[in-house]
Protein backbone atom coordinates (compact mmCIF):
# COMPACT_ATOMS: atom_id res chain seq x y z
CA UNK A 1 0.00 0.00 0.00
CA UNK A 2 1.32 3.59 -1.02
CA UNK A 3 1.39 6.44 1.45
CA UNK A 4 -1.52 8.14 -0.34
CA UNK A 5 -3.50 5.37 0.12
CA UNK A 6 -2.71 4.49 3.75
CA UNK A 7 -3.66 8.41 4.33
CA UNK A 8 -6.86 7.74 2.70
CA UNK A 9 -7.81 5.19 4.92
CA UNK A 10 -6.57 6.85 7.55
CA UNK A 11 -8.94 10.03 6.90
CA UNK A 12 -11.76 7.20 6.53
CA UNK A 13 -11.13 5.61 9.79
CA UNK A 14 -10.58 9.47 11.73
CA UNK A 15 -14.35 10.12 9.72
CA UNK A 16 -15.81 7.41 11.28
CA UNK A 17 -14.41 8.28 14.95
CA UNK A 18 -16.04 12.35 14.15
CA UNK A 19 -19.32 11.13 13.23
CA UNK A 20 -19.09 8.93 16.19
CA UNK A 21 -18.93 11.72 18.60
CA UNK A 22 -20.07 14.19 17.05
CA UNK A 23 -23.24 12.81 16.57
CA UNK A 24 -23.86 9.70 18.78
CA UNK A 25 -22.87 6.12 17.81
CA UNK A 26 -26.58 4.64 16.91
CA UNK A 27 -27.18 7.69 14.08
CA UNK A 28 -23.73 7.23 13.02
CA UNK A 29 -23.77 3.61 12.07
CA UNK A 30 -27.68 2.66 12.52
CA UNK A 31 -29.75 5.50 10.52
CA UNK A 32 -26.82 7.63 8.49
CA UNK A 33 -24.14 6.15 7.72
CA UNK A 34 -23.53 2.98 5.41
CA UNK A 35 -19.70 3.55 5.35
CA UNK A 36 -19.78 1.85 1.61
CA UNK A 37 -16.39 3.61 1.19
CA UNK A 38 -15.07 1.15 4.22
CA UNK A 39 -13.21 -1.25 2.89
CA UNK A 40 -12.75 -3.65 5.99
CA UNK A 41 -15.02 -6.98 6.60
CA UNK A 42 -14.70 -6.82 10.16
CA UNK A 43 -16.21 -3.66 10.88
CA UNK A 44 -18.75 -4.01 8.80
CA UNK A 45 -19.82 -7.28 10.66
CA UNK A 46 -18.97 -5.22 14.02
CA UNK A 47 -21.40 -2.55 12.61
CA UNK A 48 -24.10 -4.83 11.58
CA UNK A 49 -23.90 -6.92 15.07
CA UNK A 50 -24.25 -3.27 16.75
CA UNK A 51 -27.39 -2.27 15.04
CA UNK A 52 -28.90 -5.98 15.98
CA UNK A 53 -28.17 -5.11 19.69
CA UNK A 54 -29.37 -1.70 19.58
CA UNK A 55 -32.91 -3.15 18.14
CA UNK A 56 -32.53 -6.19 20.99
CA UNK A 57 -32.08 -3.25 23.44
CA UNK A 58 -35.18 -1.41 22.42
CA UNK A 59 -37.14 -4.45 22.20
CA UNK A 60 -36.20 -5.30 25.76
CA UNK A 61 -36.88 -1.60 27.43
CA UNK A 62 -40.00 -1.76 25.28
CA UNK A 63 -41.05 -5.18 27.14
CA UNK A 64 -40.13 -4.35 30.55
CA UNK A 65 -42.43 -0.88 30.10
CA UNK A 66 -44.70 -3.20 28.81
CA UNK A 67 -44.50 -5.64 31.66
CA UNK A 68 -44.37 -2.75 34.56
CA UNK A 69 -47.22 -0.62 32.90
CA UNK A 70 -49.53 -3.97 33.20
CA UNK A 71 -48.19 -4.57 36.93
CA UNK A 72 -50.06 -0.95 37.47
CA UNK A 73 -53.07 -1.61 36.03
CA UNK A 74 -53.21 -4.73 37.62
CA UNK A 75 -52.92 -3.49 41.02
CA UNK A 76 -55.65 -0.55 40.04
CA UNK A 77 -57.99 -3.26 39.04
CA UNK A 78 -57.91 -4.96 42.56
CA UNK A 79 -58.28 -1.64 44.13
CA UNK A 80 -61.26 -1.55 43.21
Amino acid sequence: MTEEQLREELDQWEDVRYRMEAEGIEYCFRSYYSFQEIEDDDFHLKRERLIEMMVEMEEYIQEKITEVEDQIIEIHNEED
